[in-house]
């Protein structure tokens, strides 16, 4: 019998495989202003940041503020590659058919674009209602407020729960909020989280034998 009575997975990079896609697009944005910045490095350096710091980076390689409109063009045009482009993360479904217990997302994203991308790859009948927005609450990782508060709202104590993750800012952040925590390895490009996480593991389809 499993030790703990929810999960709350992060979204992107667990659940559906959007931040490449993201990244991409914000690389070419970036690019386009001057910043001369390279996709494969920017996965690396990128992963797991909020927007604001991605922004603030952007800022910083041009030299100057970013247009007022960079950020409305962002999510413009995220969104339409993620209508092209996004899938689910190799094995999620089974995983979340298969869970006995509560789950949700907890995410760094805004809510509409979870729900996009969870409607998009079928995802959005398991976790309609289980949706956790750093947006609204105005909190990012790696500070815990996001898992707390999703935590509170499913009715469990930090200690009940277990933080499924993938970068570095969310596995940080689950710590520092109480709660087991099982880094995703397979985009961990700098091989950081066997060092942070609770356990780690390479394949989603090892996830539920874990739990």
């Amino acid at each position: 019998m499993s030790k703990y009575k929810c999960i709350i997975f992060d979204c992107d990079g667990i659940l559906i495989d959007s931040e490449s896609i993201a990244i991409g697009v914000l690389v070419d944005m970036a690019n386009d202003l001057g910043a001369k910045m390279d996709f494969e490095t920017s996965l690396i350096d990128l992963k797991g940041k909020s927007l604001n710091s991605c922004m603030a980076l952007i800022s910083e390689r041009i030299g100057k503020p970013l247009p007022v409109n960079f950020e409305p063009d962002y999510r413009i045009n995220t969104f339409e590659a993620f209508r092209k482009d996004i899938k689910p993360i190799e094995g999620i479904k089974e995983v979340v058919e298969n869970l006995e217990i509560p789950f949700c997302t907890a995410s760094s994203g805004p809510a509409n674009k979870i729900r996009l991308n969870m409607e998009i790859t079928g995802l959005l009948p398991y976790f309609d209602g289980k949706i956790f927005s750093c947006y609204d609450i105005q909190k990012w990782k790696p500070e815990p407020d996001i898992f707390l508060w999703a935590a509170e709202t499913m009715g469990f104590q930090p200690e009940e729960c277990l933080v499924v993750e993938d970068s570095v800012s969310g596995v940080k952040a689950a710590k520092a909020g109480g709660f087991d925590v099982f880094g995703y390895t397979e985009h961990d490009y700098k091989n950081e989280l066997k060092a942070l996480a609770t356990q780690t593991f390479d394949s989603m389809d090892k996830l539920l034998g874990m739990i």
